[in-house]
C-alpha cells in the first residue's frame, strides 16, 4: 500500500488511477448507472436492519442517500453530509471535525457504523475529533433515528449512521473491471477532491477492489458582515486515503478482507491559550492570569503563513475489515453473517512543530450473526458482539486518562407478519467493563439490558402507520467517568463523575406515511425520557472558558419532524420540510434546558427533470434558539437558499454526472447553535461545489 501523506499534489493519486486506461476501452459494456432518475426514491432494503428489512416496513423513520441524491449532497465531513434531513443536524467544528447530531442527541448516543462494523476512533470524545470515514468513498449511508438498531448497542439512544461501502465485493463484476472516478471543487474552501473505486476479477470466484481519495483544502470563507473577516483561519483541511479488498464469492455466499489507510490533517480553530492555566478551587474557576504570551510566542507555527497560526490535528488510521455471509449452512439457519474490523488510531494535536497533545486508541469490533428459518410465522436474528478499546492520552491536554474497554452483547430481533401488520421485537443484553491503566482510580463494571417492540399497520394500499416503544440503557464511557483536565479546543475545564450509573432511556416513536400518489409525505413524533441522562453540567465560567463536571439528572426530548412531497407537474415537484426538538431537565435545581440543542428549521424544495437535466431549488429558516442553558448564549436565526443541478450524459461511451450547486445564495452570516465554537467557526458563506462523476 502506497503512502498517501498529505504534502502530495492534490488529485495526483485519483486522476491517474482513475483515468489512466482509455475511456473508450469501457465504452462497449459500461451500465448506465447514472441513467436512473437521481431523485427517485426507490425501496431500498434497509442494511441496518437486522433483519434486512425494507424502507416502507422499518418500525423507525429511516433515511437512506444513494447514488445521485448522495453525490450532490455530500460534504467532506459525514455530519455536514447529513445536516440537512429531518431531523438531524451536525456538531460543526470548522471544516476539519463533523459529526450527525440526531434529535438533539450526539457523541456516544449517535453509532457510527461502516457496513455494520463500528468506526473506531475517538470521535466520541470531543466534537473536535473527526470521524475517520471518508464520505466521497460512500455508496449508500442509512440513518435509522431513535433507539431502533439494538442490535448494534442499546447506548444508540439517538440512532444509528450505518456508511455502505464497496471496499469489500459481495458479488463477482458483470465484466473483467467497473467502477466510478470523480473530481470535484468547491469555492469557499479552494476545494479540489479527486476520488476513484475500481472491482475487477481475478478469476471464476475471486473479486479484487481498490479506491481511494485525495483532498486539498483551504480555510474556508464565511457569510458577510462577520467581525473576525471573511475567513475562518485554521480551518483547512487535507485527506488521503486509500483501501485494497479481496473477496471469494461463491454460490453461496462470500468471506472478504480489506484494509483501509487514512492521513487527515486539519486545524482546530478557536483554541484559547489564555485558559491554559485555568483550574478548579472547588465548584469555582481559578484563572491566576500566568502569561503565556511570551511562551506562545516563541512557538514557530509552520502552518502560519499558509493556513493561520491555529492548532492542527494529524490523524492517522490504519484499518482492517473482515466480512462474510455464508447462506443455508444447516437445516433451520438461512444465513450466517460475519462482520469483524481491527483499527489502530492515532491523533496528535500539534502547536508550532510539537505535539502537544496524542490521542490513540486500538481496537476490535467483533459480530456474528444467525438468520433463523420461520418458525409458527416468526423470523427472527440471533448474534453476539464484542469489542475492545485501548485507548491513551499524553500531554499537555491528556484530560482522560488511558484505559481499556470491554464490551460483550448478544442480541435477539424477532417479525412476525399478520395480514396488513409487521410486528417486531428486540431485546439487547450488554456487559462493559473499564480498567483504568496506571492510575488510583478504581476499575468499573456495568451491565444494561435494552428492549424495543414495534409494528407496522398499513391501512390502506398507500398508506402506513408505525409505532414502537424502546426501553434502553446507556452505559456511561471512561470519559465520563474518569476525565480530569483542560479541553481548550472546547474551552473547557472538565470532570468526572465515577459514580455515575447507566441511563435508561424510554423513547415512544409515531409516524403516518403516504408512500405512492401524486402527494406523499412523511410525518413523525417522537417522546424520550431518559431517567439518569448523563450530561457536562456547567459548574462555572470566566470569560467563556467553562468549568463542567459529569452529572445525572432526568431529562424528556420531545419533537417533530417530517415532509410533504407534492408532484406539480410530469418534471416538477415540491416539497415542504421541517423539524423541532425540546430537550429539557426534569425539575431539581438549575437551569432546565439542555445545551446545544438545535433550533426548528421549517423550508421549501422545488426540483424537476426534463430530459438529462435536473434542478433544485431550496429555501429553509432555522429560528432563533433561546432555550438556553446554564451559561450558554442564544443564538440568532437565519435563512439559507441554495441552487443545484446536474446533467446526464456520456463521454466516450461512458456514463458521466455534471453536477454544480450553490449554498447559502445570499452569503448570509449563520452561525451553528450545536457547535461549541460557533462564534469562532460560523457556517460558510456563498459556496460553489462542481463536479464531474463517470461510471464505467
Amino acid at each position: 500500500m502506497p503512502d498517501f501523506t498529505c504534502k502530495r499534489t492534490p488529485l495526483t493519486l485519483a486522476l491517474a488511477l482513475a483515468f489512466g486506461a482509455p475511456l473508450a476501452a469501457f465504452a462497449q459494456t459500461a451500465p448506465d448507472r447514472l441513467a436512473a432518475d437521481p431523485d427517485s426514491v426507490p425501496t431500498v432494503v434497509v442494511s441496518a436492519s437486522a433483519l434486512g428489512v425494507i424502507s416502507d416496513d422499518m418500525v423507525t423513520p429511516v433515511t437512506s442517500l444513494g447514488g445521485g441524491e448522495l453525490v450532490r449532497v455530500r460534504e467532506s465531513t459525514l455530519g455536514e453530509t447529513l445536516a440537512n434531513q429531518p431531523g438531524i443536524t451536525s456538531s460543526h467544528f470548522g471544516a476539519g471535525a463533523s459529526r450527525p447530531v440526531i434529535r438533539g442527541m450526539d457523541g456516544p448516543r449517535v453509532k457510527i457504523l461502516s457496513d455494520g462494523a463500528e468506526v473506531q476512533d475517538a470521535s466520541t470524545i470531543s466534537p473536535d475529533h473527526a470521524i475517520a470515514f471518508e464520505p466521497v468513498l460512500a455508496e449508500r449511508i442509512e440513518v435509522l433515528r431513535g433507539p431502533s438498531a439494538l442490535a448494534y448497542g442499546g447506548g444508540a439512544v439517538g440512532g444509528v449512521v450505518n456508511i455502505l461501502d464497496r471496499k469489500i465485493p459481495t458479488r463477482m463484476p458483470d465484466k473483467a473491471v467497473e467502477g466510478s472516478a470523480e473530481v470535484r471543487t468547491n469555492s469557499a474552501a479552494r476545494e479540489k477532491t479527486g476520488a476513484f473505486e475500481l472491482t475487477g476479477r481475478a478469476g471464476d470466484h475471486i473479486a479484487v477492489h481498490a479506491e481511494g481519495v485525495k483532498r486539498d483544502a483551504q480555510p474556508y470563507r464565511v457569510g458577510s458582515g462577520w467581525s473576525e473577516g471573511r475567513k475562518v483561519e485554521g480551518s483547512y483541511k487535507e485527506t488521503a486515503t486509500g483501501t485494497v479488498g479481496l473477496s471469494w464469492i461463491g454460490a453461496r455466499g462470500y468471506l472478504g478482507a480489506a484494509y483501509t489507510r487514512e492521513r487527515t490533517e486539519y486545524g482546530i480553530p478557536g483554541h484559547h491559550h489564555e485558559f491554559e492555566s485555568c483550574h478548579p478551587h472547588g465548584d469555582h474557576l481559578h484563572c491566576g492570569g500566568e502569561e503565556h504570551g511570551e511562551e506562545e510566542g516563541g512557538h514557530e507555527h509552520e502552518h502560519g503563513d499558509e493556513h493561520g497560526a491555529a492548532p492542527y490535528v494529524k490523524l492517522e488510521s490504519d484499518r482492517w475489515d473482515v466480512r462474510g455471509e455464508y447462506r443455508n449452512p444447516v437445516a433451520g439457519i438461512e444465513k450466517l453473517r460475519l462482520r469483524a474490523s481491527f483499527t489502530e488510531y492515532r491523533h496528535d494535536e500539534i502547536e508550532g512543530t510539537e505535539v502537544a497533545t496524542s490521542f490513540a486508541s486500538q481496537g476490535h469490533d467483533l459480530r456474528l450473526e444467525a438468520e433463523h428459518a420461520p418458525m409458527k410465522g416468526w423470523r427472527g436474528v440471533a448474534g453476539v458482539q464484542t469489542t475492545r478499546r485501548d485507548f491513551s492520552a499524553t500531554g499537555a491536554e491528556a484530560y482522560v486518562p488511558s484505559s481499556v474497554t470491554k464490551k460483550h452483547a448478544a442480541f435477539l430481533t424477532e417479525e412476525y407478519k399478520l395480514k396488513d401488520w409487521r410486528f417486531e421485537a428486540g431485546l439487547r443484553h450488554e456487559w462493559q467493563d473499564i480498567a483504568v491503566a496506571g492510575s488510583s482510580l478504581d476499575d468499573t463494571s456495568a451491565r444494561g439490558t435494552s428492549a424495543s417492540v414495534g409494528a407496522v399497520w398499513k391501512f390502506r394500499p398507500d398508506y402506513s402507520l408505525r409505532a414502537s416503544f424502546s426501553r434502553s440503557h446507556r452505559l456511561p464511557s471512561a470519559e465520563e467517568l474518569y476525565a480530569d483536565g483542560v479541553h481548550l479546543a472546547t474551552a473547557t475545564y472538565e470532570i468526572g463523575n465515577p459514580d455515575l450509573v447507566k441511563e435508561t432511556s424510554n423513547n415512544l416513536d409515531l409516524t403516518l406515511r403516504k408512500f405512492a400518489g401524486p402527494t406523499t409525505f412523511s410525518l413523525s413524533a417522537f417522546h424520550n425520557r431518559v431517567d439518569n441522562y448523563i450530561h457536562a453540567h456547567t459548574l462555572d465560567d470566566h470569560e467563556g472558558f467553562q468549568l463542567i463536571e459529569y452529572a445525572q439528572r432526568d431529562a424528556t426530548f420531545t419533537g417533530l419532524e417530517g415532509e410533504i412531497r407534492r408532484k406539480l407537474s410530469a418534471s416538477l415537484d415540491a416539497t415542504v420540510f421541517g423539524d423541532y426538538v425540546r430537550a429539557r431537565f426534569d425539575g431539581g435545581e438549575g437551569g432546565r434546558n439542555l445545551p446545544r440543542i438545535p433550533a426548528h428549521r421549517v423550508g421549501v424544495k422545488l426540483d424537476g427533470n426534463w430530459r438529462n437535466w435536473h434542478g433544485l431549488v431550496e429555501f429553509y429558516r432555522v429560528g432563533k434558539q433561546d432555550k438556553v442553558a446554564d451559561f450558554e448564549a442564544p443564538t440568532g436565526g437565519y435563512n439559507m437558499l441554495n441552487l443545484g443541478t446536474h446533467y446526464t450524459t456520456r463521454i466516450g461511451g461512458v456514463p458521466a454526472q455534471f453536477y454544480a450547486r450553490i449554498n447559502n445564495l445570499a452569503d448570509e452570516l449563520a452561525f451553528s447553535h450545536t457547535s461549541f465554537i460557533k462564534e469562532a467557526a460560523p457556517l460558510t458563506g456563498r459556496n460553489l461545489t462542481a463536479g464531474l462523476r463517470l461510471v464505467f
